[in-house]
């Protein structure tokens, strides 16, 4: 268990970095992706990605890369795209990698996309399998909003899965937004419509938690306790692991309580 003093920590540096992000709005982006389920993958391909969502959260302006949308500017007919999906795949990310060069000096915001089975990994490790080169966006750049809401709220800001009960409790409606299964069922039915207004959705809903995280009016089930108590742990913590801070306070406390012995409150 993480002890009350890194708590504090992990709080603070969260604090820090959505300062950052309010200090930088115009140069903010808001990404998520779709691919197929990657569960179920006996033989370890990484999955598919069929759908990219980038939006510029001070604008609003997005950016969308997709399977559908390459084919149709490639001419390629829809009975025709699953034969074809290699093609159109690394098309759509070179298109999403030359994007994210133009943009390389902005803070790109996230949710849980962090390793090879999805994230950035996950995207650069598709696009050299297809024989890309992607472009490695610098750590420093990614905010992970998923994390930083566990740093300021805790792990009990929202059940699972979290991102539709805190839509839930935040009054944030579900309409075109599907979860992974259903991201994943939508590209074996060949519905890359439905799985892309679903990928817009998840950068708007994302949006709305950073905006309401920003401005304080992000609702979640932690209590007041959860996220200001433990400044009173962190100083019982010290207290506890500093003899030098203990042993002071012994020796006021000692000499306080001679002084009271000595000098009795006298009632007029």
């Amino acid at each position: 268990m993480a002890s009350e003093i890194k708590k504090l920590e992990r709080r603070n540096k969260a604090r820090k970095k959505l300062n950052e992000l309010a200090e930088n709005e115009e140069h903010v982006l808001v990404i998520h992706y779709s691919c197929e389920s990657f569960y179920d993958r006996p033989e370890g391909q990484t999955p598919r990605v069929t759908s990219i969502a980038v939006r510029n959260y001070a604008s609003g302006q997005t950016a969308s890369f997709s399977i559908h949308k390459v084919a149709e500017l490639k001419h390629v007919e829809f009975s025709e795209i699953d034969k074809n999906y290699d093609m159109l795949e690394k098309e759509m990310l070179h298109e999403f990698y030359e994007f994210m060069k133009q943009h390389k000096a902005y803070l790109w915001v996230h949710w849980n996309m962090r390793d090879i089975n999805y994230g950035f990994p996950a995207l650069e490790h598709r696009f050299k399998i297809l024989g890309g080169e992607p472009y490695i966006l610098d750590d420093s750049k990614k905010v992970d909003l998923s994390r930083l809401l566990v740093a300021l709220y805790t792990n009990g800001y929202a059940p699972h899965p979290r991102i539709i009960k805190l839509m839930e409790m935040n009054h944030i409606t579900a309409k075109d937004l599907l979860n992974g299964q259903g991201e994943a069922d939508a590209f074996e039915n060949k519905e890359f419509v439905k799985l892309h207004q679903s990928t817009l959705r998840k950068v708007d809903v994302f949006c709305n938690f950073l905006g309401r995280t920003l401005d304080g009016s992000l609702l979640t089930k932690a209590t007041w306790w959860e996220m200001n108590g433990g400044s009173v742990k962190v100083l019982g913590e010290v207290i506890s692991k500093n003899w030098v801070f203990t042993l002071v306070v012994g020796i006021v406390g000692i000499a306080a309580g001679i002084y009271t012995f000595f000098n009795p409150l006298r009632l007029v």
